[in-house]
């Protein structure tokens, strides 16, 4: 039941993705508040199809700590789950994304339209200078940058592996970072087709103050997140103790 649910939704979300992508070319010539309002749409009906579909739920926790203004987000990756659910929370907002995802065909034109920061990882010291230039921009235009700390999707339960580009561009561009623990990787893993029934827990804790010395706000990111996301982890298991092999299989294998 649980593979044939999965590729049930799998089927639907794609189809529902390539679908809004055709049906919203329009928006592609217009403002790009419309192209975040298709963004949200997608958001709206993924999430719902997951419900429906594989039993998988959201809670949203600590949205009284969304603070104002432009600021960092930086929330934990463990599946692609965070990169559409995140939306819900954000009107105006910019990812930074590697470079490749803007070759896809017509996804890669409305990253271009909605104006995200695209890099190429491979130049290292290079990219993050780049990507240092543009969130002076986003942050100037009162937008939210989203910045997963890890850089890429760790499985739930893995030892993290955060890079220091976060606490760069706090430091260079003096704004608040809002952490955000979740555990989205024990539905749906990274690498994986099968979507496993249960709560996604999504909890936004208080933000970090600008003005913090570099390192000092790398270790208070790294200590928030990674106890705020073993808690959701240990939460989940008490509900589902199979939840646990997972997470065990992940920390012995990364």
């Amino acid at each position: 039941m649980l593979l044939l649910r999965s590729l049930l939704f799998n089927l639907a979300f794609y189809l529902n993705l390539i679908g809004l992508l055709i049906v919203g070319l329009p928006a592609l010539l217009l403002r790009r508040e419309v192209v975040f309002k298709l963004a949200r749409v997608w958001a709206i009906n993924s999430l719902w199809l997951l419900k429906a579909i594989c039993g998988t739920h959201v809670e949203f926790r600590g949205v009284e700590h969304l603070p104002k203004g432009p600021f960092i987000v930086a929330a934990k990756h463990q599946s692609v789950w965070e990169t559409f659910a995140l939306i819900m929370l954000f009107d105006d907002f910019c990812y930074i994304l590697k470079r490749e995802l803007t070759f896809i065909p017509l996804f890669g034109w409305y990253i271009w339209k909605a104006d995200q920061i695209a890099i190429d990882r491979t130049q290292g010291s290079s990219a993050l200078a780049q990507a240092e230039e543009k969130a002076r921009k986003i942050f100037a235009a009162n937008r939210k940058l989203f910045i997963f700390p890890e850089g890429t999707r760790r499985p739930a339960g893995a030892p993290p592996k955060y890079k220091f580009g976060v606490a760069h561009i706090y430091d260079a561009c003096g704004v608040a970072c809002l952490p955000i623990a979740l555990n989205s990787g024990l539905f749906w893993a990274r690498r994986s087709w099968l979507r496993r029934p249960g709560t996604v827990i999504v909890d936004v804790l208080e933000p970090i103050a600008p003005g913090l010395e570099k390192q000092v706000f790398f270790e208070l990111l790294q200590d928030r997140l990674e106890t705020a996301t073993n808690s959701l982890l240990d939460e989940a298991v008490a509900q589902d103790p199979s939840l646990k092999k997972i997470i065990q299989r992940n920390r012995q294998s990364a």
